[in-house]
């Protein structure tokens, strides 16, 4: 009996298996929409056999993309090719989920490949937004100050893009407040001056994140599970701690959240993080003593690794980033080292011994 491939089921959505495609940014879209790359690298990971297939960081809006090349769902328009997606990913038994981002002061750059620069506009840019005038680096243009119109913007922004969700086809939600984009730019004392009802204090500095939640809610059907991804700490003294992750999770809880993905990072550039295999698994667990469901990710690789993670009850589900990349068909060849007898797609049958 393996735990990694038991079924979850949360509120009326079932997961064949914990396994989940972590979203990870293709810097592949024209104008925010969806393409045949995105078919083919979300497809296969739902063939291989993952129990969630999550799309990259979608946008909410224009000037929330990290890059001119980022996948989008602040328009009507971006809704068909997506649904073609998510209906794809069903037929496989997988289940579709769309991480709804907004990247604050860390948008308007190249893709990595192209050197991930910061773009201002002369160049092809545009003016970031952030809770506070304060760049995330040297050498990039200074944020805008949201002021209060721009943040019920931010806020309804993520609601109209819960509803095309819903529209698209997909069954889960993340919203991303994590690795130093908008939501989490708040969060955090290092990124966050503001004197008003959005900063300060960790009540209104959870404001906005919490705001956001309760207008995806008000689209987003009960039955349907809706997640959050944090930044569980961001490892520099002074800034959001494990501590104050587990305290957002018990707010949380109570606003029909069903999942934290816990992450780190992102939010400051020189924060020195010890890398390695499994390393912040023990927030996922930390937060889930709360009584509320998490995922653990982070250089998870190995089958064995996997398996460990969730039969010692340390999270609900692991999200698999790189090692879904290097290989898509992850949960198959998991199952066979686990000894379970997965299910492979027919056209796949007759390699599977």
């Amino acid at each position: 009996m393996s735990h990694l491939f038991s079924p979850l089921s949360i509120r009326k959505t079932e997961f064949k298996n914990r396994i989940a495609v972590s979203p990870m940014c293709q810097y592949s879209s024209i104008d925010g929409f969806a393409n045949n790359w995105h078919m083919v690298h979300l497809g296969s990971r739902a063939t291989g056999g993952a129990g969630l297939v999550l799309t990259e960081a979608a946008a909410i809006s224009p000037e929330g993309r990290i890059s001119a090349s980022d996948l989008g769902i602040w328009s009507d328009d971006h809704i068909k090719a997506l649904k073609q997606i998510t209906s794809f990913i069903h037929t496989q038994g997988s289940v579709a989920g769309i991480q709804l981002a907004h990247a604050g002061r860390k948008a308007s750059v190249l893709p990595p490949w192209e050197g991930g620069k910061f773009l201002f506009e002369e160049d092809g840019g545009w003016q970031t937004v952030a809770p506070s005038a304060i760049p995330f680096s040297q050498g990039q243009g200074l944020p805008a100050a949201l002021h209060p119109e721009g943040i019920e913007k931010v806020i309804i922004d993520f609601y109209a893009a819960a509803k095309r969700s819903l529209e698209a086809g997909f069954k889960v939600i993340e919203i991303h407040a994590a690795h130093g984009y908008l939501l989490h730019q708040f969060l955090s004392p290092l990124s966050n001056f503001r004197t008003d009802n959005y900063g300060g204090s960790f009540e209104n500095r959870t404001r906005l994140l919490i705001e956001v939640v309760e207008a995806v809610r008000k689209i987003w059907p009960l039955e349907y599970p809706l997640f959050v991804r944090i930044s569980a700490t961001e490892w520099v003294e002074g800034g959001w701690t494990a501590d104050d992750s587990v305290t957002l999770a018990e707010i949380l809880k109570n606003k029909d959240v069903d999942l934290i993905d816990c992450s780190s990072g992102g939010n400051v550039p020189q924060a020195k993080i010890p890398v390695g295999p499994g390393y912040q698994v023990g927030f996922a667990e930390a937060v889930k003593k709360t009584g509320i469901l998490t995922a653990a990710v982070g250089m998870i690789s190995e089958a064995r690794q996997a398996e460990d993670i969730i039969t010692a009850g340390q999270a609900d589900m692991v999200f698999l980033a790189r090692e879904l990349l290097r290989d898509p068909y992850f949960p198959m060849h998991a199952a066979k080292e686990l000894g379970v007898d997965l299910n492979w797609p027919v056209q796949y049958e007759r390699a599977k011994r």
